[in-house]
């Protein structure tokens, strides 16, 4: 095994800032055309890897010489970084192309981009090709590090430029970077899967696991400190998994003490988790870390042993449950979230109740509940036991009526207390208020002025609404 970082590495990052360079000058160009600055939308679908590829890509346009615009149709470019986790993620993505044809018809030099999960399947650029040809510019989640190259050849060429990678060991991180938030960031350490979940399409279009070298991280993390990040989010499909393909293997805890120790940073965040693969010596340092945030994402998908097989998630309900009574053991106020799939092939009510029974029992502060979506090239999408619609919303609306009952339960235990929270921004239905996030994840709203956003302050939880409280400052 490589340790993914090289000569090589170091070579294509001082080649795409030469073609930054070159980019520049034609979006020079531009703008003389248009007696202004030209204007660029970059819209994220999707996890938050893609949101954290989708600020690399506002980092190159902006470098190049783009401004933001308010919104798609005041853009002279614009960039759709796609997911397909979901067969309604694709289904968006076609029904915004519509949308920027028209406005290319009355604005030709408007450029379009697609890029990220959805472009690797081979059906979605065939159907580009025939369909939505007015698209410039398409590349996957592989290359995305040669974004300032592929804009190149778009300008100089009145074609659509299709460049997809089925794989690459590369990772060229260095690039500039337009952060959504100056006060926190999300931090890639690994990039795809091997576990191979029947029903995911993620390691497919993702690739296989490649982990960052740690030195890079911490070096990242400490530029990003120095700028004023206090909390950053360390992400990966699997970052359980991390450090195992390295050179010189390193643990995922291990990471997480290192970046501990960085002056300044004030918060850790990672997802997500797979419950396989979440070691006891995580457990520990989560449990005597001053930094790591008491929240836990830990996807369970199905409480049944045979659906939980049939999707190959490789634990039992009882491990399961045995897991987290060891992670509440170690921190009793620790928060847990989790991912949970209704309506895989041949799933019944009976598998149902046994996921509503991992509800009750673990008592989560939130979860996410899907309805399956076959997903081509997936095992499950070949299973012949699809399950009728009418019984996959019978189950699934008893499922979220389940979380919703314990969520709140949960959160009412936190009335009247007093914690910190990350102030992140102004309160989007009552601008006298701001919102902030605490520890666990949970957000609160509370008067406050504007200059607070960014720092950290003690909050009292005075009122609980299911899934917020609202609350005061005490300094």
């Amino acid at each position: 095994m490589r340790q993914y970082t090289s000569k090589n590495d170091e070579q294509e990052l001082s080649l795409q800032k030469e073609y930054m360079r070159k980019a520049a000058s034609y979006v020079d160009g531009l703008a003389e055309q248009l007696g202004r600055r030209p204007l660029c939308c970059v819209t994220t679908f999707g996890c938050q890897m893609n949101a954290r590829d989708s600020e690399k890509l506002a980092g190159i346009l902006m470098q190049i010489g783009y401004e933001p615009a308010e919104n798609e149709a005041d853009a002279d470019f614009v960039i759709y970084n796609t997911c397909t986790v979901r067969d309604n993620a694709n289904q968006r993505v076609y029904g915004r192309l519509g949308f920027l044809n028209s406005i290319k018809k009355k604005k030709p030099h408007l450029k379009i981009a697609l890029c990220g999960c959805m472009m690797q399947e081979a059906a979605v650029i065939e159907k580009i090709k025939k369909s939505y040809r007015f698209v410039d510019l398409i590349f996957g989640t592989h290359n995305i590090f040669k974004f300032a190259q592929l804009l190149v050849t778009m300008f100089e060429n009145t074609d659509m430029t299709v460049d997809i990678w089925q794989e690459t060991d590369q990772i060229v991180e260095e690039l500039p970077v337009n952060r959504k938030y100056p006060y926190k960031s999300g931090i890639n350490i690994m990039f795809g899967c091997n576990n191979f979940c029947s029903y995911c399409i993620v390691p497919y279009v993702r690739g296989r696991e490649r982990s960052r070298d740690p030195k890079e991280i911490i070096q990242e993390i400490e530029r990003l400190v120095a700028d004023g990040v206090v909390e950053v989010m360390l992400l990966g499909q699997n970052v359980n998994s991390y450090g195992k393909n390295l050179d010189v293997p390193v643990t995922f805890a291990q990471l997480l003490r290192e970046v501990e120790r960085i002056e300044g940073l004030r918060r850790i965040r990672f997802m997500t988790s797979h419950p396989k693969d979440l070691s006891d010596e995580l457990i520990e340092v989560m449990r005597d870390s001053a930094k790591i945030c008491r929240h836990l994402h830990l996807p369970v998908q199905a409480g049944s042993d045979r659906i939980l097989q049939a999707m190959n998630r490789r634990y039992t309900k009882a491990q399961y449950l045995q897991l987290v009574d060891k992670i509440r053991t170690a921190m009793p106020d620790i928060a847990i979230t989790t991912d949970i799939i209704v309506g895989f092939p041949g799933e019944t009510l009976e598998d149902v109740e046994e996921t509503i029974d991992v509800v009750r029992r673990v008592q989560y502060d939130n979860a996410y509940t899907f309805i399956y979506s076959k997903r081509t090239g997936t095992p499950a999408a070949a299973m012949q036991n699809q399950v009728p619609e009418e019984v996959v919303r019978q189950g699934f609306d008893k499922l979220l009526k389940a979380v919703q009952d314990t969520a709140k339960e949960r959160a009412a235990l936190l009335q009247g207390k007093v914690l910190e929270a990350l102030v992140e921004e102004v309160n989007e239905q009552d601008g006298t208020l701001m919102t902030g996030r605490l520890s666990n994840n949970m957000l609160v709203h509370f008067p406050a002025s504007q200059n607070r956003i960014g720092q950290l302050v003690k909050v009292s939880l005075d009122t609980c609404h299911g899934f917020y409280y609202t609350g005061h400052v005490v300094d």
